[in-house]
């Protein structure tokens, strides 16, 4: 029986029947190195991976990527968070020019002595990029001022800060700085956290990325981790709303447009 009466027979096309396997191993650099990457950064998905492959100059997709994520086993089970259905109005327009808005809030976690840390932690609402998190076992409103003057001194001062309700924000200290550098303060409405959603979604990627994969001996090594996943993330971590640049890459494309 010839070939074209046999797939004819069995409704193949020749050119399937025909068909061989090329290049079996091309995709073998960039398995290794997806490999190399999820196994570092396991909090990852696929495309946040795939903007890292393409930074680094491999010849990568999201389809190509997401096939050798499936493979490989890589993807994580991640725990679905509730959601907040906001049927409120939006009070303020997205920030357009980096320095605009500034958002600042807490965290809290503990060291494996037991001891609660706090964390100041403070998102430019533009560039989302995280010019400080500060890290004590307290922190007051004076700590708070002193913080931003040194953020406002190394990057100029903001034109807006939006924050909760907490004493350490309510407080005169943080009053009376902002008469003195001339920033308005943007308290939210009492239990609204989502009209704060740029630092709370920050401080999910934090907790999820940072505290819970890290283990803290200490204040000293808290310090140290999380000062560590502040410079990744502002140098190196692709951030989906920026069209998957880093914050300090966006921030540099902004200040090019604007000059």
């Amino acid at each position: 029986m010839s070939e074209r009466h046999a797939c004819r027979l069995v409704g193949l096309g020749r050119s399937t029947h025909r068909y061989r396997l090329r290049k079996a191993g091309r995709d073998s650099e960039l398995r290794t190195r997806l490999k190399e990457l999820a196994a570092k950064r396991m909090r990852f998905g696929y495309r946040r991976l795939t903007a890292m492959l393409v930074r680094e100059g491999m010849p990568a997709n999201h389809k190509r990527v997401y096939r050798l994520y499936r493979e490989e086993g890589l993807a994580m089970r991640i725990r679905q968070r509730r959601r907040i259905h906001w049927k409120g109005m939006v009070t303020r327009p997205a920030a357009t020019r980096p320095n605009e808005r500034w958002s600042i809030d807490f965290v809290s976690d503990c060291v494996s002595p037991g001891k609660m840390i706090r964390m100041l932690t403070i998102v430019d609402e533009c560039t989302r990029e995280c010019p400080a998190i500060e890290v004590d076992t307290s922190l007051g409103g004076l700590r708070v001022r002193r913080v931003l003057d040194r953020i406002v001194s190394a990057r100029g001062r903001p034109e807006a800060i939006v924050l909760d309700n907490g004493p350490e924000f309510r407080g005169r200290a943080l009053a009376a700085w902002s008469e003195e550098r001339g920033v308005r303060l943007e308290f939210i409405q009492p239990g609204k956290p989502v009209q704060n959603a740029y630092v709370e979604s920050f401080n999910g990627r934090l907790r999820d990325e940072c505290l819970n994969a890290n283990w803290f001996t200490s204040l000293n090594d808290a310090r140290c981790k999380i000062e560590s996943w502040r410079q990744d993330y502002n140098q190196q971590r692709p951030h989906s709303s920026l069209d998957y640049l880093p914050p300090a890459e966006f921030a540099r494309t902004q200040a090019e447009m604007s000059a």
